[in-house]
């Protein structure tokens, strides 16, 4: 039997063939990923967080694009402990004090080789991984001293990515170079680098030696060897060729990142571009000197806001924007004095970088800890505003959901798989409950909108590296002398304890974090 000359049996097979094709039209295809983890940026300092003193266009479109979280972690408050969580999907503060603390610029590295980290977990999945920008989580094996003038590893390559341009740790510590997968950029073999925490080694001046030198006086921990007029942690000899500038770190980011994706374009990719601003020393490239209404601080923010938007329009240009993932975060919240004298505190001008939640970087309170969390993926991701709880812990384990991978409690213990929360295919609150880290193993529950904080009577400058000064207040805050219960929903900035007001709360909450740590 014929239909308008067409067999049935062909008119079946257009059928299934259509189905077939609406079926795998509807499945969401791998996307690449973009993470863009900025370092130090508080919970207020965009617009789309309040900010009024801060111009940030770009963030502002992804968050008016995507889905921005009121309720966004970071798993520390501070960068090392913080990046380890997110690359391993378990608290740093289950590990030795060496991924706990903030390691210096010749710590070993604090990853085991082999580990399967979230960048191993996605090249697994058939991605080509990358990082771009800052590293902080020690190179070597630590048997020797790493040699910056041979081949660096382990790093990042052994931990998991299949390519990296990084800086060893923060901007304010040496060496100040580049490394691209094993080796410094521009390295000059008849000037080797010779780097110490311990001893200076060099005949170059010191901020101590020389505050006349210096564009930005700081603290004694950051008047070690003087670059690009800039005093340091730590002593640095050799390498002049390949040392980096300050003002051209954002430029090399934004170039970096966008090579690698032009690169890998043609197949699934994952790039962190890990951002060196709002972190001290805080310098501006000539287009943001006084861009923004607060000081260099904000300046800064604002090259954050270029460096996001370049990384945009190349996606854009590539046609690749509609099934990209751009996560956008920080690794902590935000500090204003942090070892340099750059005005930050005295240019405010009204800004609230936290957005009005106490604390900061170092401690345990919201402050600290609550960062901006934004998510744009336009092929899947609808736009709205979320109260989910969501910890960058939980990456891990979420984009392996999404790349249709399985990751067991065992590797990633922490972790949970948020990406229903992403695609908004529940409104059920899938993380009941965060732990946040701070400077001396301080810890905090957060459960629903109970916080609770023990006390900790030992809280000092630990784990901060060599150098730190232990009464430094920056930290004091860390030292409780009793425990601390606050409703969230109703004190958001954390003025009231009321631990003598509901002690069964503390018992239950207390119970919560033990049962937690073990």
């Amino acid at each position: 039997m014929r239909y308008k000359g067409t067999s049935i049996t062909a008119v079946c097979l257009g059928v299934i063939l259509a189905l077939a094709h609406t079926t795998f039209a509807a499945t969401p295809s791998k996307p690449n990923i973009v993470l863009i983890l900025a370092d130090d940026l508080g919970y207020g300092d965009l617009g789309c967080y309040g900010a009024t003193k801060i111009k940030t266009p770009n963030m502002d479109r992804l968050a008016a694009e995507g889905l921005r979280f009121t309720r966004g972690y970071a798993p520390s408050s501070t960068c090392t402990p913080s990046r380890f969580s997110l690359l391993t999907g378990e608290y740093a503060w289950r590990q030795k004090d060496r991924k706990n603390g903030i390691l210096d610029g010749d710590a070993p590295l604090c990853l085991e080789p082999g580990r399967l980290t979230l960048p191993a977990m996605l090249h697994k999945a058939g991605y080509q991984t990358g990082i771009v920008g800052k590293w902080h989580l020690g190179l070597g094996d630590g048997q020797t001293p790493v040699d910056f003038n041979k081949e660096i590893k382990p790093g990042p390559i052994e931990a998991g990515f299949d390519y990296c341009y990084i800086i060893p740790a923060t901007v304010d510590r040496v060496p100040n170079v580049w490394i691209e997968n094993h080796k410094v950029v521009g390295l000059d073999p008849a000037d080797p680098i010779t780097v110490s925490y311990v001893t200076n080694i060099s005949e170059e001046p010191t901020g101590l030696e020389r505050p006349d030198l210096l564009k930005q006086k700081a603290d004694k921990q950051h008047s070690g060897t003087i670059i690009n007029g800039i005093s340091r942690i730590g002593f640095m000899k050799g390498g002049k060729a390949a040392r980096f500038k300050d003002e051209e770190l954002a430029p090399t980011v934004v170039n970096q990142s966008v090579k690698f994706i032009e690169q890998h374009q043609d197949a699934p990719f994952f790039l962190e571009a890990a951002l060196f601003e709002p972190h001290v020393p805080r310098v501006a490239g000539k287009p943001f000197i006084g861009t923004s209404d607060c000081g260099i601080r904000g300046d800064v923010i604002e090259q954050i806001d270029w460096e996001t938007g370049e990384i945009m329009k190349a996606l854009k240009r590539l046609n690749l924007e509609t099934n990209t993932l751009v996560i956008l975060s920080s690794d902590n919240g935000a500090i204003l004095f942090d070892g340099y004298f750059d005005h930050s505190v005295e240019d405010l001008n009204g800004h609230q970088p936290t957005g009005g939640l106490r604390g900061w970087k170092y401690l345990v309170f919201e402050g600290g800890c609550r960062v901006p969390l934004i998510a744009r993926w336009p092929e899947q991701i609808k736009p709205r505003v979320t109260d989910q709880m969501f910890n960058l812990v939980d990456l891990l384990a979420t984009f392996a959901g999404m790349t249709g991978q399985k990751i067991s409690k065992a590797i990633a213990p922490d972790s949970l798989d948020l990406s229903a929360v992403l695609l908004e295919t529940t409104t059920k609150q899938l993380r009941e409950n965060t732990v946040l880290h701070g400077i001396s193993d301080t810890l905090a529950l957060r459960l629903g909108d109970w916080k609770f904080i023990p006390a900790n009577t030992n809280a000092k400058a630990g784990g901060m590296g060599k150098g730190a000064n232990a009464t430094d207040t920056r930290f004091a805050a860390n030292h409780i002398t009793k425990p601390m219960l606050f409703n969230l929903a109703n004190d958001p900035g954390e003025q009231t304890n009321l631990l003598s007001k509901y002690p069964d709360k503390v018992a239950e909450l207390q119970q919560r974090l033990a049962e937690i740590k073990k």
